[in-house]
């Protein structure tokens, strides 16, 4: 009975996807390619043709408007990854080339029983992102960052670099920022190291934060930047712009562009963070740190640009201020020594997040750069992430412990925020 049914269900499919084909043929046959077209006026075309088509034979209600949404996806939006696109429960989309996709839903990936026709079809839908995002994509130029009208991110890897492509990658962020309440009700940072966070942000300190790859780092950001007074003139530098920064009505975005078919014409990271130090800014944001960046952002960060935000994959705090000394010498060859100075006298806090293996993403250390002295940065640990135990479903319980007070607090006193009201925050920053 089971195969029966089965085998019905997959001729059912197999004739809706006949229709479907047929329905795109005579869609494209009727369209106006000479002109701009509304959506409204696809619409109604769509709908003349499934009403003509049902007339030849009988098409069900529900599968009536499966085929509307799916043609004017595949026409105007992302065929059939808007389905996905437009899930918010869906936080990761990967598509491998033709052979399959998966997706990811509270941290777990899972195969998704559709995937693409064929290789044109996936071409198109690439040029369709990447044409919207001003970027460009081929086989010579196979490797692209880009981002969709809802703000997700986008990477595109295309043949011969990818050998099962073309590969698309996409993360979709919330249509509504992650504040810290969130992240302290999921258990990612306790409320205490939070608030603790909050005050140094607000009295300008700079911090970096690390982590993995999908540990949260952009969530994080986004998060601490509500602490950021809201008179501030901030300037944000990203390759692909992820960041939402909520609040603050002097904001200033900057986006990277990529080099032309000529190779010319590229703007970097370093040229905007170069640019933007003459955009008299109160705050820059560099949405994340890969490359010789690393340098402007440092001299940026100790030429007065106090409260500055950015981010970095490293798998501990020592290990990304190891990336970050490697980092500047991709853009200028340097003393080690004069490296570290600078690093140490322009970054006060490193926010340390993690992955653990129950797939929650946490705040596992906060680290204080207290100097630099015998050749070596001096580092503190303020916050350290102590695991507890875990729970019948595997879910891990730990706390993240106060190890040490805060060593410099003269950006506290100069903000007016030294003298603490008495009440739990008050050892913050007692000695």
């Amino acid at each position: 009975m089971t195969d029966c049914s089965d085998r019905e269900g997959a001729e059912m499919e197999e004739d809706r996807q006949k229709i479907l084909l047929s329905l795109q043929q005579r869609v494209h046959e009727r369209i106006d390619l000479t002109r701009e077209i509304p959506d409204a006026e696809i619409l109604e075309i769509i709908d003349t043709l499934i009403v003509e088509r049902s007339r030849e034979s009988r098409i069900s209600l529900g599968v009536k408007s499966e085929l509307r949404t799916e043609l004017f996806n595949s026409l105007r939006k992302l065929d059939m990854l808007q389905e996905l696109v437009d899930d918010p429960s869906v936080t990761e989309i990967m598509v491998n080339g033709t052979e399959s996709i998966f997706l990811e839903r509270q941290g777990k990936i899972s195969m998704w029983g559709k995937r693409f026709s064929s290789r044109q079809k996936l071409e198109d839908v690439i040029q369709q992102i990447v044409s919207k995002s001003n970027r460009m994509v081929n086989e010579s130029s196979p490797i692209v960052d880009a981002r969709l009208e809802n703000g997700s991110r986008v990477n595109i890897v295309l043949y011969p670099v990818a050998l099962n492509g073309p590969i698309v990658t996409i993360r979709r962020f919330p249509e509504r920022p992650v504040q810290m309440a969130d992240l302290i009700g999921w258990g990612a940072v306790s409320e205490e190291a939070a608030a603790f966070l909050g005050k140094l942000v607000e009295a300008g300190y700079n911090i970096f934060i690390s982590g993995g790859t999908g540990s949260g780092k952009t969530t994080f950001l986004n998060a601490l930047s509500d602490y950021i007074p809201k008179d501030s003139r901030v300037i944000t530098i990203e390759d692909s712009c992820e960041l939402q920064i909520k609040g603050v009505a002097n904001l200033v975005r900057l986006e990277v562009r990529n080099a032309n078919v000529e190779g010319r014409n590229e703007i970097s990271i370093r040229d905007l963070i170069k640019s933007s130090l003459r955009m008299r800014p109160d705050r820059i944001i560099v949405g994340e740190v890969r490359g010789g960046e690393a340098l402007d952002m440092l001299q940026s960060l100790n030429t007065g640009h106090d409260g500055s935000l950015s981010t970095g994959h490293a798998n501990s705090p020592g290990d990304m201020l190891s990336r970050l000394e490697t980092m500047v010498l991709m853009g200028m060859e340097l003393p080690v020594t004069a490296i570290r100075r600078q690093i140490a006298s322009g970054i006060d806090i490193i926010v340390h997040l993690g992955r653990l293996r129950d797939r929650s993403r946490r705040v596992l250390e906060i680290t204080e750069i207290i100097g630099y002295e015998d050749g070596e940065i001096i580092t503190k640990p303020l916050y350290s992430f102590r695991e507890e135990g875990e729970d019948e479903d595997g879910r891990i319980s730990g706390i993240l412990e106060k190890r040490n007070s805060l060593y410099h607090r003269h950006k506290l006193r100069m903000a007016g925020m030294e003298q603490e009201e008495p009440g739990e925050n008050s050892t913050f920053f007692a000695e």
